[in-house]
Order: structure tokens, then sequence, then C-alpha cells
């Protein structure tokens, strides 16, 4: 399985470190962007936040990957998803399209900033729990 945002420094690689977290040994899963890109230090935090460490984590473009060959192309950005319907011209790929907000755009306090990270962290567990038929996960508290 493939994730595939626009810079591989937020979304995708929120969700490839859920996805291997929950399927360590089932799924073959990574990620990648449309540009390249260097992690961001909101999304490394709040991926520590539930114990998933994603600090080493290197952004790649769909160039750089050195196997193309997935089944699955969960696309997270427009710009994404218009790339990667351009790989299936010439490779089978079953492509789904998450919108998903980008919460590198929101403001205020640093509080308020991984909120809206946290946000798009919870709802791409969500929406892999779900589509992978996985209970969903017990609210916290």
């Amino acid at each position: 399985m493939l994730f595939v945002c626009g810079q591989n420094v937020v979304r995708s690689p929120m969700a490839a470190a859920i996805a291997r977290h929950l399927f360590p040994r089932s799924m073959y899963v990574r990620s990648a962007g449309v540009r390249p890109g260097d992690l961001d230090p909101f999304t490394a935090a709040v991926m520590a936040e539930i114990g998933l460490d994603i600090g080493s984590h290197r952004a790649k473009t769909l160039e750089d990957l050195e196997d193309t060959n997935f089944d699955l192309a969960i696309t997270l950005a427009p710009e994404a998803h218009h790339r990667v319907l351009d790989l299936t011209r010439t490779q089978a790929l079953e492509v789904e399209y998450w919108p998903t907000a980008d919460p590198t755009i929101a403001t205020g306090s640093r509080e308020q900033i991984l909120q809206s990270y946290r946000l798009v962290r919870d709802q791409l567990e969500a929406r892999i729990r779900k589509r992978f038929g996985l209970p969903a996960k017990a609210p916290a508290g």
C-alpha cells in the first residue's frame, strides 16, 4: 500500500506509520509525495504522542521510490491524486482518494496548531481502521 500527499512530510508519513503499526506483518506500506520536502516537526510531535516515532522519516517523491509495485495507492491531496492517476496508465494500481485537510495552514497558538495535526492524525487512523476492517479505536479518557 502506498500513501501519497503533496510533499510526504505530514499526511502520508502519518498514514504510513499508523498503517505499519496496525498491520506490522500483513501489509507492505510506503509513503511518497509529489514534491520534495522536509519532515514537519509538528508531525513528529503528534505521532510521538501516540507512541509512533517518525523522527527519522526522510521525505520521498514518487520518483524516489525503489519499488513501485503496489496494489493500492491512497492519495490524500488533490495534486497527489492527479499524479497517481497518471501512474495507472502504465501500472495496474487501485487508487482511492481520501481528501485530508492540510494542517500546515493552521494558525494560532502552538497548542491550536498541534490540535489541527492531531485531528488529521486521528482521522487518518479512523479511516485506515474502517477501510481495513479493524474496530474503531476506543475514545481516550
